[in-house]
């Protein structure tokens, strides 16, 4: 991983806008893809000399001001504008807890088993997943081991037929990771997972490369499972607070859709096969 991590956010998002994006002329013969500094520093009203240091991480502490000013002329959504902040170390209320801690308490683990009847799981800042409940066992079981999600979509030869929509499961995975960075830039467990990646995987190496950032909040997923075929999920995820950096995520069928039947025949599937052969039980 590179070390100039806001120089390279600002160097992209730069590039990713041209200049009738945010409302300004285009003059002369254009050498660079997107915005040239001078104009951000223009929308940004700051210094072009001083925006320069800051891609080129010769300036890497700007002011809370400037950070904002930046993501206005940068046209940042909320994700990327926070994922900014951080870069810039100008969130100070997230710094006490950068280390996700990896231990999921009993009361949580207590709190999946619950969701008999949905998939539930709980992953850190880099996609590793800490507990699981039995639908979520049974939900992942094409997956040996089922570890990590980035390395699961990337590495694992299942991931390509798992994920029905295999690119756009591949952007958000690559979204969710490169937030991470924004928390813990330096941590030894996201520098080991994305050499890994960028050295196996080309096309991780490109949507890392395009430094799109995304929270896991919600959405909808589509998995083709080798049990029970297709499978349309909605997902809800949510901070645990006792553990910052740790989220609870759940799926969750539409009632009476056919993914919930889907998802009723995997819980029997997979609860069969864990009963004891009873041959060895008398």
């Amino acid at each position: 991983m590179d070390d100039n991590h806001l120089g390279d956010f600002l160097r992209t998002r730069r590039a990713g806008l041209q200049p009738e994006d945010v409302g300004m002329a285009s003059y002369g013969a254009r050498r660079v893809a997107g915005l040239r500094r001078e104009e951000v520093a223009v929308l940004a009203g700051v210094n072009a000399d001083y925006y320069t240091r800051l891609e080129q991480g010769r300036e890497r502490r700007p002011s809370a001001q400037v950070v904002d000013a930046l993501s206005r002329a940068l046209r940042l959504d909320a994700d990327a504008r926070t994922h900014l902040y951080r870069l810039a170390g100008a969130t100070p209320e997230d710094r006490p807890s950068v280390h996700t801690a990896e231990r999921v308490s009993p009361a949580l683990r207590q709190l999946m088993d619950g969701y008999a009847n949905t998939p539930a799981f709980v992953m850190n800042r880099t996609l590793d997943l800490l507990a699981v409940n039995a639908l979520a066992d049974a939900l992942y079981a094409p997956f040996e081991p089922a570890d990590n999600l980035a390395r699961m979509a990337f590495l694992d030869p299942a991931g390509r037929t798992f994920y029905a929509d295999w690119d756009r499961a591949a952007q958000a995975t690559v979204a969710n990771l490169r937030e991470a960075t924004g928390f813990d830039p330096d941590s030894p467990r996201l520098r080991e997972l994305v050499r890994t990646l960028t050295e196996h995987s080309a096309d991780f190496t490109r949507l890392w490369n395009a430094h799109t950032v995304r929270g896991k909040t919600r959405d909808a997923k589509h998995f083709l499972h080798p049990d029970v075929g297709a499978l349309t999920l909605n997902y809800q995820a949510f901070d645990v607070r006792e553990a910052p950096g740790q989220q609870l995520v759940i799926y969750h069928a539409d009632p009476g859709s056919p993914s919930a039947q889907s998802l009723d025949l995997l819980g029997s599937i997979h609860a069969t096969r864990r009963q004891p052969d009873p041959r060895f039980h008398r």
